[in-house]
């Protein structure tokens, strides 16, 4: 089974996060989101997987620290707003096959291992 981690290094949960993949012998690919952007198509099939919305994938404050008015954007204007900003983005994600997370708390991962 493929197991992705998108994954910022300097976020501890998410570095605890991969800490689990590697004890779970995971084998884990490790996209750092902040320098590698996901197309629309590859965000759009995240979200679909975690079953959330754009909304509720932004990180309100730090959307709120960019300028970005979240409320004034449509779901297609807001993803691209994240793939622009992705430090707006909860993290850590953890795709699994057709699952995914949000790993907050960390452990939430070995859910979908």
């Amino acid at each position: 089974m493929s197991v992705t981690i998108y994954h910022n290094p300097q976020c501890s949960k998410s570095r605890a996060t991969l800490a689990l993949l590697v004890e779970n012998n995971a084998g884990a690919t490790v996209v750092e989101y902040l320098t590698t952007p996901q197309s629309v198509n590859e965000f759009k099939k995240i979200l679909g997987l975690l079953g959330m919305t754009p909304r509720e994938l932004i990180r309100q404050k730090d959307a709120m620290k960019a300028g970005i008015n979240v409320s004034e954007l449509a779901d297609d204007d807001l993803i691209a707003v994240m793939i622009a900003n992705p430090v707006v983005i909860k993290r850590p994600i953890v795709v699994s096959g057709e699952k995914a997370k949000i790993c907050r708390p960390p452990d939430i991962v070995l859910d979908i291992l």
